[in-house]
């Protein structure tokens, strides 16, 4: 028997089949591992779409920082937020300014405060408290303008109903009293007090006589006596503010004293202190500036004029114009 070779054709359909059943073989197997590997991944149902199908590669988006803008000023509106969402939403605001904001003011401190303020004090005869109105001097009286700036200031003093008395004597124990309530803070003493033998220690103007006495404005009389209830004539109360003031007296004495019509009822002893206290401007006369009347008892109208004078000599008080003030003669 004759081994004839085999058919070319033959053995080459042979082989295209051995290999397709290869190749099926491969897909089945690789099927079921994928099938395999689909259900070991998944725990939940049939998903052979997302089991065949590759699934895009997720991307995480970073989250935003909030960031703080500042908000347009032209397209700003009002907020609608709530109270506890405002407290945490923190937004610096450009259009506020700080120095725009309404300041608290400082409150002012009181004058009893600890801090030094400076002060101004003017002089005390700028400073006038209002004049006390008494019922018995007119408007018109002669003498109002001295008597309202006196008692004003209590160097002189009216009475419990409201009358001032002007017309009425001053004693020497009353004159005591103003002079200290005009110028014994200012005066030091320069003599020794008297005990007067008529002045007992619970006399109400004995203070009064004391420092009266020790200033140089009274004397006493012989054998120590005061005569605190006698009646002051004008010519001792000129005295007394000429030789308490401690004012020089002028060298043309006799020239001075022409000028009153009654200047031969001065007393000797008063003659160059009566010349002191014209030359000076202490001297007020009325109704007639050229009638002294040396010896006449002093009212408290002239007592009050002449004290004015004696006052805005030392610079106390502001000058009165009165046609009866005595003016030095040229």
């Amino acid at each position: 028997m004759t081994n004839t070779p085999p058919d070319p054709k033959s053995s080459q359909t042979n082989a295209l089949d051995f290999d397709e059943f290869i190749g099926i073989l491969v897909a089945f197997v690789t099927i079921g591992a994928i099938l395999f590997w689909s259900f070991s991944r998944k725990e939940s149902g049939w998903n052979f779409n997302s089991s065949l199908l590759p699934s895009p590669t997720p991307t995480t988006s970073p989250t935003p920082l909030a960031i703080p803008t500042p908000p347009d000023v032209g397209t700003r509106q009002t907020p609608s937020a709530s109270p506890q969402e405002n407290l945490s939403r923190v937004t610096p605001s450009p259009t506020v300014n700080p120095n725009n904001l309404p300041q608290e003011q400082a409150p002012v401190p009181p004058l009893t405060s600890n801090r030094t303020l400076p002060l101004v004090i003017p002089e005390q005869k700028s400073t006038i408290p209002p004049p006390i109105a008494f019922t018995d001097v007119p408007s018109d009286f002669w003498a109002r303008r001295f008597i309202d700036v006196l008692s004003s200031r209590n160097i002189i003093k009216g009475y419990e109903d409201y009358t001032f008395r002007p017309n009425q004597p001053v004693t020497r124990a009353e004159f005591a009293a103003i002079v200290e309530q005009a110028f014994g803070k200012e005066l030091s003493k320069t003599k020794n007090t008297i005990s007067f033998k008529d002045v007992p220690p619970g006399f109400w103007a004995n203070s009064a006589i004391d420092q009266a006495v020790s200033t140089g404005f009274l004397k006493g009389y012989p054998n120590k006596v005061f005569r605190p209830q006698q009646k002051i004539p004008r010519v001792q109360v000129l005295v007394a503010l000429t030789s308490g003031m401690n004012l020089n007296v002028p060298a043309s004495q006799t020239r001075i004293l022409s000028f009153y019509r009654d200047a031969k009822e001065i007393p000797n002893y008063a003659t160059d202190k009566i010349a002191a206290a014209t030359a000076n401007s202490l001297v007020v006369n009325y109704p007639n500036p050229k009638a002294l009347n040396p010896n006449k008892e002093a009212t408290r109208a002239e007592v009050a004029a002449m004290v004015y004078q004696a006052l805005v000599r030392t610079g106390r008080l502001d000058a009165i114009q009165s046609e009866y003030i005595v003016k030095v003669p040229n």
